[in-house]
């Protein structure tokens, strides 16, 4: 089955070079165009992507408040962010707004595939020129609002808590199985069972949840 993408520019060349990339994959296939944010809410109801290509700044509706209304309306559609702009805000903001998946405009065409399959197949992403920058941020505070208390903390159990705080670190789950000495298996079922505790979409989201909630403090440290 093909995986359907809406893109959303509102640069009409823009729009036109990204579905001849995205067409050109026979296993994906451009189910509509919109201008801006607000053009892109009323087309997915019809249009039901899978992927929707975002851009951050339009004339119109931007591409954080369109992301965050998509999350808000709990559409199945997962959103990659494609934009010229590489401040931190943005890609901070992208992620906090529900996007699976942040790249620059500049990539190669067969990075913004291989992003789609990877957006699309329900793991997150971020460019990898932008990956240091935001992992920086985070240590430092840069990027980060006040803690904010969340009540669904108290549904984790202390072995979900310690799994959630190596996940906010960036490790991957091989690693917090060496880190906790529990099996990578273990470690699945407990991310799995946090995403869902915490109705999250992946763990670019239980990453921000940590931070946002002071569970993990800048500079990777455990409140």
């Amino acid at each position: 089955m093909s995986i359907r993408v809406l893109v959303v520019d509102d640069q009409v060349i823009v729009r036109a070079g990204f579905t001849a990339i995205v067409d050109g994959e026979p296993d994906m296939t451009v189910v509509g165009q919109a201008g801006d944010g607000a053009e892109a809410l009323r087309m997915v109801p019809e249009a039901r992507p899978d992927v929707v290509l975002m851009d951050i700044r339009m004339s119109g509706m931007d591409g954080l408040t369109a992301s965050a209304e998509l999350a808000a309306r709990r559409s199945p559609a997962r959103v990659l962010v494609l934009t010229t702009f590489h401040r931190d805000e943005y890609v901070y903001g992208a992620l906090r707004a529900g996007a699976s998946g942040f790249l620059l405009k500049d990539c190669h065409p067969q990075e913004l595939v291989d992003a789609i399959r990877t957006v699309a197949g329900g793991e997150a992403l971020l460019a990898p020129t932008v990956t240091r920058r935001l992992i920086d941020a985070f240590a430092t505070g840069e990027v980060l609002p006040p803690a904010a208390a969340d009540e669904r903390l108290e549904l984790l159990t202390r072995r979900e808590r310690d799994v959630l705080v190596h996940v906010a670190r960036g490790l991957s789950n091989t690693e917090v199985g060496a880190a906790l000495d529990i099996g990578t298996a273990t470690v699945k079922t407990h991310v799995n069972a946090i995403l869902g505790k915490l109705d999250l979409r992946d763990r670019v989201q239980a990453t921000i949840f940590a931070y946002d909630t002071g569970l993990v403090r800048p500079g990777g440290q455990r409140s």
